[in-house]
């Protein structure tokens, strides 16, 4: 089976990518649900929560990701504290999906991690897709999507490694400031190389 990791910065329309593939019937590994699911266990939260305040906790008990996202998007030295929280633990959820879908004979899975590289998830797949944009339209689209202001919208941007660097992990580069129709195209492209790939080691 061959394990490929999709991933783009904010706004750049790595989802859009993930859900064309769908359509091909691919698999997908969504990074940004496990990183819910792990919140399920209380004692990472209470971790969380010792590290960044009670501000973070609702009165229910669960996670406030709105505040604990101002806490750790204004500050990189806290962003890279709370990966550290919960790399390891979304990591382990990953690795069963892939087990998982490899006993239920699945030739391709896909793992949709905006985190990709920071979280060094590529160390346990074969190929990187590498979804860019121009950063004009990245911030329209979070303004759009997340409904902020272009202000917020730059400091998420900032507050991730940056395109360029992720570029150097890919083994395919997607420019998706283009249309949907041409986003289509390169997800079939990318799935005939690597159907071809699989093909060639049997």
């Amino acid at each position: 089976m061959l394990k490929v990791g999709v991933t783009g910065n904010i706004g750049c329309g790595k989802s859009s990518f993930s859900n064309i593939l769908k359509k091909y019937n691919i698999p997908i590994i969504d990074a940004d649900i496990k990183g819910r699911e792990i919140y399920n266990d209380k004692s990472l939260l209470e971790k969380v929560k010792n590290e960044f305040g009670s501000s973070v906790i609702n009165k229910d008990g669960t996670l406030n990701r709105k505040n604990l996202g101002q806490i750790v998007f204004s500050d990189n030295e806290k962003l890279k504290i709370l990966n550290g929280l919960t790399h390891p633990a979304i990591e382990n959820l990953i690795k069963k999906d892939i087990k998982d879908y490899e006993q239920k004979g699945e030739r391709i899975v896909v793992l949709d991690a905006a985190l990709l590289i920071e979280g060094m998830y590529h160390k346990i797949l074969d190929k990187v897709i590498v979804i860019t944009c121009c950063e004009d339209i990245q911030i329209k689209r979070i303004i759009s999507r997340d409904n902020c202001t272009e202000k917020e919208a730059i400091k998420r941007i900032k507050s991730q490694m940056s395109q360029s660097e992720k570029i150097k992990y890919a083994d395919f580069v997607i420019d998706n400031s283009k249309t949907i129709d041409y986003l289509e195209k390169e997800a079939k492209r990318i799935l005939n190389v690597l159907e071809i790939e699989i093909e060639n080691k049997k």
